[in-house]
């Protein structure tokens, strides 16, 4: 290892090896804590009764599932919240502390590229948020999957699970990284780049989330007459239920009311002319739809992100006077807090 690469190591060692001993005390904690939990389903006899269908669940199973529930959302929790932990403490100082101190001045002036520079420094970065995102997401799974979409625990559209596991979790880790990166290159100074990386990265986070249910359709369960309705199991139920007429038209459950039961819910149904009803869920097959839309989408993003930063990066002269313009201010604000 040398130049550039060499560089790019000695000045973020501290942070990689920091994180992997935090990886490495999070993988022993799941790794205890999973031993435990197979040990209660061996003792409790714990039936994997998938959803809320009924029939199949007993005492063991809830057991298992209050014990376990818990401790697997406090790590789906750490994965949620990766890509804004590496985007604010990796990304925004990645560029952000060079320009505050000027070093980047100095880096763009020894003969080597700002492209070839930066790429040493975004590419080792890169690689640890793939690979402790990957880590995370993997250990989710792994210690999820036993319990997985059980009665009254956990399910693969909950954000511990969904944001946690699976590849879209990790090309969220990236887009964090790059997103911290872009804030911190055009914000120049550190600490406020911290917060507007913190504030892009959930701001993208929650929009995400608000339009998931947009990128495909529901599948929509249909019941001919007053057939007993198809149970949810393992699927997200988007809320949309109620009434077909023999056109085919929809009528939600509340216009007209019809929740009743027995005889009161045929009269209901024969008086309105419905024959049927729907209900609209997402099955858990979806999650793999779901996760590859997502995970295109947040690589499309740090696409673009890295992309803008390798353009500011085409004009070093710019660049480099921007480095010692955040130079001069922070010298500035350092001076005027000691009273010089």
């Amino acid at each position: 290892m040398k130049g550039v690469l060499w560089l790019a190591w000695r000045q973020q060692r501290a942070m990689i090896i920091t994180g992997l001993v935090l990886l490495a005390a999070v993988a022993a904690w799941a790794a205890y804590l999973r031993s435990e939990m197979t040990t209660l389903i061996d003792d409790y006899g714990f039936v994997p009764c998938k959803g809320w269908n009924g029939g199949c669940e007993g005492l063991g199973s809830f057991l298992v599932l209050d014990a376990s529930t818990g401790p697997i959302r406090t790590l789906g929790t750490l994965g949620l919240a990766l890509p804004a932990l590496i985007g604010v403490f990796w990304g925004a100082p990645l560029l952000g502390r060079e320009l505050e101190s000027g070093t980047l001045k100095l880096a763009l002036t020894q003969g080597v590229s700002g492209h070839r520079w930066f790429a040493a420094r975004f590419g080792l970065a890169a690689l640890f948020a793939v690979f402790a995102s990957g880590t995370v997401a993997a250990l989710t799974a792994w210690w999820w999957a036993p319990v997985s979409n059980t009665l009254d625990g956990l399910y693969w559209y909950d954000a511990y699970i969904y944001n946690a596991t699976g590849p879209a979790s990790v090309a969220c880790a990236l887009f964090g990284l790059a997103a911290g990166t872009a804030v911190g290159l055009l914000v120049r100074r550190t600490l406020p780049a911290m917060a507007v990386a913190f504030a892009a990265i959930g701001t993208v986070g929650l929009l995400t989330r608000a339009l998931r249910t947009g990128w495909i359709a529901p599948e929509t369960r249909i019941t001919p007459g007053m057939t007993p309705k198809t149970p949810v199991g393992s699927a997200w139920s988007t809320g949309e239920f109620g009434y077909l007429t023999s056109d085919g038209r929809e009528h939600d459950i509340n216009t007209p009311v019809c929740q009743t039961s027995g005889e009161d819910l045929r009269q209901c149904m024969a008086e309105h002319g419905f024959v049927a009803r729907y209900h609209k869920v997402y099955p858990s097959s979806d999650f793999w739809t779901f996760q590859w839309i997502e995970t295109a989408l947040y690589l499309g993003l740090a696409a673009v992100l890295v992309a803008l930063v390798l353009y500011v990066l085409r004009r070093p002269a710019a660049t480099a006077g921007a480095a010692t313009t955040a130079a001069r201010t922070a010298t500035a604000t350092t001076r005027t807090a000691a009273g010089v």
